[in-house]
C-alpha cells in the first residue's frame, strides 16, 4: 500500500514535470517560429524596398542613356527653312524631370501642368547675341520643348563680354550652332534647331508659322518690322526686347488684343538717327538682364499664365538701377498690318522699306559724293607726301582714349553740331596754323575721320556749312571706313574695337 502510493505520487510528479517541460518547449518553439516569421517579414520588406530602389535606379539609368544617346547625335545646322514634325505629346513627368525641375514644380503658379505645357511649347529666338543667349539659356533650363535659334553671324571676340552661350573655343563658328551646343550641354532633353540663315520676307512667314512664340532679340530696324509683320500674319505673340548703352526695353506685341510694333512705330526712323551696340556700345549685363525678362514673359505665356507686358513697355535704367512701366496705346484700327483694313497682307523687302541693311554691324551711311571722300590708302599717300593738312577725329572722347592717330585733332561730332565755342575756337586756330604751313592762299585740306566712316561724313557736311563764315576757307573730305579700315588695310597693329 505504501509502495503503491509512493509509486503513484512519483508518477504524478513525473507527469507534472513532463507537462511543464512540454509547455515550456511549446513556448520556445512558438517563440522561435514567431521570431522566424518576423525576421522573414522584415527581410521581405527590405527586399521590396531594395526592389523599388533598383527600379528607380534603372529608370534613372534609362533616362540618362536616352539623354546620352540624344546628346551624341550631332547638331545639324539648318541653312534653309524646312517643315518641322509636331512635338511628341508628354502626358507625365519622368523621375529625372521631377528632380531637374523640382524647384519650379512646387510653385503654385506653375506645378506639373505648367511644366507639361512647357514641354509642348516651341519658341523661335531671333538673334543669338546679348539678348538671345540668356533668353535661350533660361528657356532650356526651364524645360521648353523646342528652341529654334536663328542667327546669321559668327562668334567674334567682341561678342564674349555679353553673349554668354559662346566662348573662346567657338570663335569663328556660326552663333546659332555655338548656342545650340551650349544648350545641349545644359539640357539634352530640349530639342534645339540652329538656323544659320538670313531672315527675309521670303522665308520669315514659313519659319514663324511653325513656332508657338517668337522672341525678337535682333539689333536692327528692318528685322524688327519683318518679325512683327510675320507674327501678325501668322497669329503669333512676339516678345521683344532691346538694350543699348546702359538702358533696356521690353514689351510683348500682338498678344491678347494688344498692339503690334507697327501700331507704335508706323514709319521707320531715318537710318542716320539709329544707333546700335556696335556704334553706341553696351554694358554686357544690361542685355543679360533684359534677356532674362524676355525669358520670364515667354515662360509665363507658354505655361498658360498672363503676360504682364502685353500693353506695357518696361524700361530699365542701369545707371540708377530703376525700372519703369509705361502703358502703351491700344491696337490701332488704322494699323497697316493689324488694323481693321490692313494694307500689309504679305511680307515685303524691309531693307528697302527702312532704308538700311538688316544687320547689327556698324551701318554704312552714304551722305557724301565720291569726290568728297578718300580711302585710307589715299590718305596714307597724303601722309607720305608731306602735304600740310588737318586730320580731324570726330569720335567721342571715350573712344579717342581707346586709340587714336597721334597727329590728329580730336573734336567730337556733338561739339561741331552744337558749335561748342572752345572747340570751334581750337579748330580755327589749327586751320590757321595749317594755312601758314601751306604758304599759299589755297584752301586748307581738312580730313575728317571716325571709327567706321559714318560720323565723319556728318562732320564734313557741318564743316562745309561753316567754311567761309565761321571758319577759314577749307576743303573738307572724310576718310572712308575710318580708323577700323586703317587698322585692317594700313596698320594691323592699330587696335580694333
Amino acid at each position: 500500500m505504501t509502495q503503491c502510493s509512493a509509486h503513484t505520487r512519483g508518477s504524478t510528479v513525473f507527469s507534472r514535470k513532463f507537462r511543464f517541460c512540454g509547455s515550456l518547449l511549446y513556448a520556445y518553439i512558438t517563440a522561435f517560429v514567431h521570431g522566424i516569421a518576423t525576421i522573414m517579414e522584415q527581410e521581405v520588406f527590405k527586399l521590396k524596398q531594395q526592389l523599388v530602389e533598383r527600379e528607380r535606379e534603372i529608370s534613372v539609368l534609362k533616362d540618362t542613356l536616352a539623354q546620352l544617346q540624344t546628346s551624341n547625335i550631332s547638331i545639324e545646322l539648318q541653312e534653309e527653312v524646312t517643315a518641322l514634325a509636331p512635338l511628341k505629346e508628354k502626358v507625365m513627368l519622368s523621375n529625372e524631370d521631377v528632380m531637374r525641375y523640382s524647384r519650379q514644380l512646387v510653385l503654385p503658379e506653375f506645378g506639373v501642368k505648367g511644366q507639361l505645357k512647357l514641354s509642348q511649347a516651341s519658341v523661335l529666338v531671333v538673334g543669338c547675341g546679348g539678348l538671345g543667349c540668356p533668353l535661350a539659356q533660361y528657356l532650356a533650363a526651364a524645360g521648353i520643348g523646342r528652341l529654334g535659334l536663328l542667327d546669321y553671324d559668327e562668334v567674334e571676340l567682341s561678342n564674349l563680354h555679353r553673349q554668354v552661350l559662346h566662348g573662346e573655343q567657338t570663335r569663328g563658328q556660326p552663333k546659332a550652332l555655338s548656342a545650340a551646343q551650349a544648350i545641349r550641354r545644359l539640357n539634352p532633353a530640349v530639342e534645339c534647331i540652329p538656323y544659320h540663315l538670313r531672315l527675309s520676307h521670303e522665308n520669315a512667314l514659313q519659319l514663324i508659322q511653325q513656332y508657338d512664340i517668337v522672341a525678337d532679340c535682333s539689333d536692327n530696324v528692318p528685322t524688327r518690322y519683318l518679325v512683327n509683320d510675320a507674327c501678325v500674319l501668322a497669329g503669333k505673340p512676339l516678345v521683344s526686347a532691346s538694350a543699348l548703352r546702359m538702358e533696356g526695353q521690353l514689351t510683348v506685341y500682338n498678344y491678347e488684343g494688344g498692339p503690334c510694333y507697327r501700331c507704335l512705330y508706323p514709319v521707320p526712323p531715318p537710318p542716320e538717327t539709329v544707333t546700335n551696340c556696335s556704334d553706341g556700345g553696351v554694358l554686357g549685363v544690361v542685355p543679360g538682364i533684359m534677356g532674362c525678362f524676355q525669358a520670364l514673359e515667354v515662360l509665363k505665356i507658354a505655361s498658360g499664365q498672363a503676360s504682364s507686358c502685353s500693353q506695357q513697355l518696361l524700361t530699365f535704367d542701369a545707371q540708377d538701377v530703376r525700372f519703369r512701366s509705361i502703358r502703351l496705346r491700344p491696337r490701332q484700327a488704322g494699323c497697316a498690318v493689324c488694323g481693321e483694313k490692313p494694307t500689309v497682307t504679305a511680307l515685303k523687302d524691309y531693307e528697302t522699306f527702312c532704308g538700311t541693311s538688316a544687320t547689327d554691324k556698324c551701318r554704312r551711311l552714304c551722305l557724301l559724293s565720291k569726290e568728297q571722300r578718300i580711302s585710307v590708302q589715299e590718305y596714307k599717300e597724303i601722309l607720305g607726301g608731306g602735304t600740310p593738312h588737318l586730320l580731324l577725329d570726330v569720335r567721342p572722347l571715350v573712344e579717342v582714349d581707346i586709340c587714336h592717330l597721334p597727329f590728329s585733332l580730336s573734336i567730337p561730332l556733338a561739339s561741331l553740331e552744337d558749335r561748342k565755342t572752345e572747340d570751334v575756337q581750337l579748330l580755327k586756330e589749327r586751320i590757321v596754323e595749317t594755312k601758314q604751313q601751306l604758304k599759299s592762299e589755297s584752301c586748307v585740306p581738312v580730313y575728317a575721320i571716325c571709327k567706321t566712316g559714318n560720323d565723319s561724313q556728318k562732320a564734313v557736311q557741318i564743316l562745309q556749312q561753316m567754311a567761309g563764315s565761321e571758319l577759314e576757307p577749307i576743303s573738307a573730305k572724310d576718310v572712308k571706313g575710318g580708323l577700323m579700315a586703317w587698322a585692317q588695310k594700313i596698320d594691323p597693329s592699330f587696335p580694333q574695337y
